[in-house]
């Protein structure tokens, strides 16, 4: 970045430099920072619209708060870019999300600001207690400071975590509610009709201050006037949502304008007790396009910011999240009992066509993991047909759910699974390394893992058809570019597919088998060793027979998938051949026992050796002396 450009911002390398300056200088420095930040993030691709709308909030926090002393918690972690500019890492930037760079959200290792590591929702409350009460038990006199967005407030662990604070009067808590009327999707429910119903708040907020000033001299009057108030709150204030719950609340206030923040938040960071802060921001502020579609600006890639997004290339395969949603819409249409339900997650998932053509049939149940899952379950009892579209990271939060209320009774909801595997610059927190391991282990579930586009269609379909719980998981992005078929066919119930058979003489055979659609590196690299390959498709039920056929006719065999090894589809296959009593060489290759850093899916995955030319490295170093001389010549030419 040039620092002629942002000769304000250029001078702030930590928030002690933002402290030294007088308000007039803070409102050019908003200016100057969410320039860089558009410009940054057009360069590197990255959150966009969040954290345009966080900037004077931002701004503000660090200037009252005496950072990194007292404690900021943000909430999910993508509105934190400003905050990271402002804490020294305006410079490495360049790298935002990029391998060996900084990560898109906050993490502990980066930095002694980042106070909790967060990429999920609904967590910030919680942390932010534990801080308050271990800051009062330890006779520290620190603040804490939670910013939570309204989505995330959705969540239920959010206010679990409010219903204790409530009864910690002892613990100084600031809980910020940034109210953008925005989550990732446009939020839903009727927390949300409240807040957006809260906005002439301010008028009666003003008055109650102008009111308790004339008064305070007549006190008798006074105490009828908080009786008064007390009646008032309940028609226009959401004072009792909180106060009820033992949470002073304050706002709503203007969240991009400095005179109104930075005065505030000095009030209030000398209360004592958990304090609400409703703060009212406008998501992509500041860039006009990101402010007229928020939602296409939440996390774009690399744009010109003088002339927006790029429109679509035509003819550009589909992803496999398209082609869920191609396929919702179809099966909806010829299935009655069918349900749509995401938790916050419309765009991603890939329900907006769904969501237009059948809103009778869609639910957006906020960002609720464990309520989307019991609520399908729910829905399942009476005899529709419930489709779960989730992320492979966010159906963890909704684990005890599934197994509890979904795969106990033995519940037909179809649980599609996306982003499973390497995600890229979301980085560990969003990486699908364990949907596998634990979905394999639970009775009556069972586990599906299409290769390519049409395979996903297929087998969302013979999963949609069964009478148990199924998951169908699948990755981010577009798959090997497999025409995709209109139809609605299914697949045989738990058959593998051979893919490749080897030409080798007997004690020199290889087989692959392969899960996902790491199948197209598999083929790639069976090429290089003569090894025959098997598309597994069905993780549970698993394909034993030809598992133990190819165990009969094979010397070695390989499994790969794009997920946890440990308790993997490779675990699998190792159990059922311990169980038929067949002792065979067995090379495992999946996602190690570490987490997945951010950088370039592609990079990421030939690190792991998961491309073809790493699945045939590791075939060549642990079966050197099944490939034959020319298989070798031709794997080192």
């Amino acid at each position: 970045m040039v620092t002629s450009s942002f000769p304000l911002l250029s001078r702030v390398s930590s928030p002690a430099d933002l402290r030294a300056l007088d308000r007039a200088h803070l409102r050019q420095l908003a200016v100057e920072l969410r320039e860089f930040i558009l410009q940054s993030v057009s360069r590197t691709g990255g959150h966009l619209s969040s954290n345009l709308g966080t900037v004077e909030l931002t701004i503000a926090l660090h200037a009252v708060f005496n950072t990194p002393e007292d404690r900021l918690v943000w909430d999910v972690g993508h509105q934190t870019y400003a905050h990271k500019i402002l804490t020294g890492r305006r410079e490495a930037m360049r790298g935002l999300r990029q391998k060996g760079g900084i990560s898109g959200f906050p993490r502990r290792e980066e930095s002694v600001y980042d106070t909790f590591g967060t990429a999920h929702s609904s967590t910030s409350i919680s942390a932010a207690l534990g801080m308050a009460m271990a800051a009062q038990r330890k006779g520290e006199s620190r603040r804490v400071a939670a910013i939570i967005g309204d989505g995330a407030l959705t969540g239920g662990m959010a206010f679990e975590a409010l219903n204790n604070a409530g009864v910690h009067p002892e613990a100084d808590l600031l809980i910020v509610l940034n109210d953008n009327d925005m989550s990732i999707s446009p939020p839903v429910g009727a927390l949300n009709r409240h807040l957006t119903g809260l906005l002439s708040g301010g008028l009666f907020t003003a008055a109650r201050s102008t009111a308790k000033q004339v008064l305070s001299a007549a006190p008798p009057l006074l105490g009828l006037a908080r009786r008064l108030e007390e009646y008032a709150k309940g028609l226009v204030a959401p004072s009792p949502l909180f106060e009820e719950l033992g949470v002073k609340y304050f706002g709503p206030i203007d969240g991009h304008d400095l005179d109104a923040l930075i005065p505030t938040l000095h009030n209030l960071r000398e209360m004592h007790g958990p304090i609400l802060l409703h703060v009212v921001t406008k998501k992509g502020q500041g860039y006009k396009l990101a402010e007229a579609d928020p939602v296409a600006y939440h996390g774009p890639g690399k744009f010109d910011p003088a002339v927006g997004l790029a429109p679509s290339k035509p003819g550009k395969p589909p992803t496999f999240t398209q082609v869920f949603g191609q396929w919702l819409c179809d099966m909806a249409q010829v299935d009655a009992r069918l349900v749509g339900i995401t938790p916050a997650m419309r765009e991603g998932s890939g329900l907006v066509e769904f969501a237009e053509r059948f809103p009778q049939r869609y639910f957006d149940v906020g960002i609720a993991e464990q309520h989307a899952v019991t609520f399908a379950a729910g829905l399942a009892c009476e005899g529709m047909k419930p489709v779960v579209a989730i992320y492979s990271t966010f159906l963890q939060r909704g684990y005890d759910q599934l197994i509890h209320d979904v795969a106990i009774q033995n519940l037909p909801v179809l649980f599609a699974v996306d982003r499973a595997g390497v995600v890229g610059a979301d980085g560990a927190t969003h990486t699908g390394a364990f949907d596998i391991p634990f979905l394999r282990c639970v009775p009556n579930m069972s586990v599906l893992t299409p290769a390519d586009e049409n395979e996903c269609r297929q087998l969302l379909t013979t999963g949609f058809r069964q009478s148990g719980p199924v998951a169908v998981r699948y990755p981010r992005g577009s798959g090997a570019g497999v025409a995709v078929s209109a139809g609605l066919s299914e697949l045989p119930w738990g058959k593998s597919q051979p893919r490749r058979a080897s030409a080798a003489l007997p004690g020199k055979r290889i087989a692959i088998l392969a899960f996902g659609p790491v199948l197209y590196a598999a083929l790639q690299a069976a090429e290089t060793c003569d090894a025959s390959v098997l598309n597994m498709r069905f993780v549970k039920p698993l394909d034993t027979a030809a598992l133990l056929a190819a165990a009969r006719t094979h010397d070695a065999l390989v499994t790969v998938e794009e997920g946890a090894v440990l308790g993997g589809a490779g675990s699998a296959c190792l159990e059922a051949l311990q169980a038929a009593g067949v002792q065979i060489p067995v090379l495992t290759l999946g996602l190690p026992d570490a987490w997945v850093e951010h950088g370039d899916p592609a990079q990421i995955t030939a690190d792991l050796e998961l491309d073809a030319a790493g699945i045939a490295a590791a075939i060549r170093a642990r079966f050197a002396a099944l490939i034959t001389p020319e298989h070798k010549r031709a794997a080192n030419e």
